[in-house]
């Protein structure tokens, strides 16, 4: 669905470094390859908004990786950061920008009852 109009989906370079360390560390339990994930990835980059961060309000949330998404988040003016780390992420609302579950934002968009 993340190339669908219904909603955006932003990345960061930082993010995308993030994600492929990330996905390449769990690779194995992915059952991927390395070139599937770079696949993934390169596709998320091409269907999302690029956003350069030019601020930083670090540190805000407890995990500095959690505070990458949120720069990202205000700096593409997003209304919502979908996750399953909701609980990581209090503070965001400071920016305006709320957090949901991931079911709770496809209940949103009617994805799901």
């Amino acid at each position: 669905m993340i190339d669908s109009d219904r909603f955006g989906v932003c990345v960061s370079v930082p993010l995308v470094l993030e994600y492929e360390s990330v996905a390449k560390r769990h690779a194995p339990l992915l059952t991927l390859g390395l070139a599937d994930i770079d696949a993934v990835i390169d596709y998320v980059c091409r269907v999302a908004s690029h956003h350069r961060i030019h601020y930083l309000w670090r540190p805000v949330l407890r995990d500095p990786n959690d505070d990458m998404v949120l720069e990202l988040a205000v700096a593409a003016h997003a209304s919502a950061i979908v996750t399953f780390n909701v609980s990581d992420f209090t503070g965001a609302d400071r920016f305006g920008v709320s957090v949901l579950r991931p079911a709770e934002f496809l209940r949103q968009i009617g994805e799901i009852i």
